[in-house]
Order: structure tokens, then sequence, then C-alpha cells
């Protein structure tokens, strides 16, 4: 039994019309309408709501009871979806982190940058020269080390856009 089919035996066994199960979930009919269909699946939140809201377990709404593969080789689309969306929301976590890490990283070398410039180099009264050097290359590699975080997490971004799309263009 696929999703849908699923979803539209809990409404029936709970005697709700499309109209009164979506307003139980907070969604709109035809969003229940789309998912009896099979044109679209819900959020794992709406997915929780429904377990909990009809007493069903996960595993029997989301998998059907059945292992994830029908009889007809067909593969489970809400497993599926919840395993993408899974896999998004880790992309998205350490993407951002990438890209907080490369800024830190420039910020950091703009700071050294500024702190080279204004700082004064002398010679003490023994001949010897104090001079803050180490900023300079340090804040090169900063600068560096970072342009190169975010390069990388750009190009990872342009090579996962272009596996899921099959183009570089933004999806819409």
């Amino acid at each position: 039994m696929k999703f849908g089919e699923r979803v539209k035996a809990v409404r029936t066994s709970a005697g709700l019309t499309q109209e009164q199960f979506a307003s139980r979930l907070g969604v709109t009919r035809q969003a229940v309408s789309n998912w009896e269909n099979g044109r679209n699946l819900p959020d794992i939140e709406v997915v929780i709501a429904l377990s909990k809201t009809f007493g069903i377990s996960l595993d029997e709404l989301i998998l059907g009871g059945e292992d994830m593969t029908h009889d007809s080789g067909e593969t489970n689309s809400m497993a599926d979806k919840l395993i993408r969306d899974g896999s998004e929301g880790r992309w998205m976590r350490m993407s951002l982190a990438m890209s907080v890490v490369g800024a830190v990283l420039i910020v950091v070398a703009t700071v050294l940058a500024v702190v080279a410039t204004n700082s004064v180099s002398y010679v003490d009264a023994s001949g010897v020269l104090h001079e803050d050097f180490w900023l300079v290359p340090v804040s090169y590699a900063c600068a560096a080390a970072g342009v190169l975080v975010l390069l990388v997490n750009f190009v990872a971004q342009l090579r996962r856009r272009k596996r899921m799309t099959g183009s570089y263009r933004p999806a819409r």
C-alpha cells in the first residue's frame, strides 16, 4: 500500500471528510487530496502530527508495516522523502558552518592587518628591534584560508545543485 492509500485509510477509518481531516492536522483540504492521490507528500512534522492525532505508529504510516521495497520492486516514496530531507538538512548545516568559518577567518585576517598597520616598531636602548612582524604573514594565511574555505563551499554547492537538478541554474 502506498503512502497516499494509507493516509486515505486512516482518514476513512476515522470517518472524516478531507476537510475535517485537514482541519485536525492544520493543513488545507487540497494538501490532503494531493497526499491521497500521490501528487505530493507531507513534511515530517505533519506526518508526526498525523501519527499522534490518529494513533498510528510512524512505522505503519511511513513504511506500511512492510519493508521499504514492495513486491513490485517499487521503493517507498515517503521513506525516500524523509531520507532526502534528512540528508538535505545535514548538508545545509555543514554548508552554513563552512561559510561561517570562512567569514570568521577573513574577519580575523582583516583585524590582524589593521593591527599590523597601526603597530609601532621601535629600537630599544640596547639596540633590539621590537616589531610585530608575525602579524602580516598570519593575516595573509588567515585571508587565504578563509577564501579557500568559501571557494570550496561554493564549488561543493554548485556540484550538489548540478547533481540534483542536472544543471548549474538555480532551482525554481
